[in-house]
């Protein structure tokens, strides 16, 4: 039985190639779509395995999409497409809930392997963008590794390294199953503690101090 998905991309080339590239796997393009409101039909009236998702959409951002998807189909398993391999997009896209993260470059193998491993929830790709920049998100960090002048707790630590990679509070929130509430504790904490003007300011800090790579 084949796998059913969706390709979501507001070039037509792409959909196209995309659906080209999988012709001869057990996973067949259910349906194509350049995005918005027209996407959110199709998934909730197809019977989805998965859905290919593009990143940066014009009429509706794609990490925003998301969202959407998973608030109406929250098992449905969703995987981020993007000609950029930027750290924020990914870590956002995990925070929010995607099941992976592939650039439009990876090879047939590499994209086949990440959809039958969604649609089976075996887990990521040992190679995946996700699974690195994921682990790097949830990693605990001793308070004894940072500077004397910088005592934040071991939490503080983890939300100062979201903070680095670019997620509200909310996507913190989500990230480390906490409430928005504590999370804008810890920020007030970790501005005051680290002497920064404000999060831009600790962003800088984070990556100056290895919180993020």
């Amino acid at each position: 039985m084949s796998v059913q998905i969706l390709i979501v991309d507001d070039h037509e080339a792409i959909r196209e190639g995309l659906t080209q590239m999988l012709e001869g796997s057990n996973i067949s393009v259910a349906a194509t779509s350049s995005g918005g409101d027209e996407a959110l039909s199709e998934i909730e009236s197809l019977s989805l395995d998965a859905v290919l998702l593009d990143v940066r959409l014009s009429r509706m951002d794609g990490l925003s999409m998301l969202e959407k998807i998973l608030v109406a189909k929250s098992q449905l398993p969703v995987i981020m497409l993007s000609a950029y391999d930027n750290p924020t997009y990914i870590a956002r896209a995990a925070a929010i809930g995607a099941a992976d993260y592939l650039l439009k470059s990876d090879s047939r193998e590499v994209i086949i392997d990440s959809i039958k491993c969604a649609v089976a929830g075996t887990g990521l790709p040992t190679e995946s963008k996700l699974g690195r920049i994921e682990a790097m998100m949830q990693r605990n960090e001793a308070s004894g590794d940072l500077p004397p002048e910088l005592p934040l707790t071991p939490r503080e630590v983890q939300v100062m390294r979201h903070i680095g990679l670019g997620l509200s509070n909310k996507e913190i929130a989500k990230s480390l199953s906490i409430s928005v509430e504590t999370v804008k504790e810890h920020v007030q904490n970790i501005l005051r503690k680290a002497g920064a003007n404000d999060r831009t300011d600790a962003a800088v800090r984070a990556v100056r101090l290895g919180l993020v790579d």
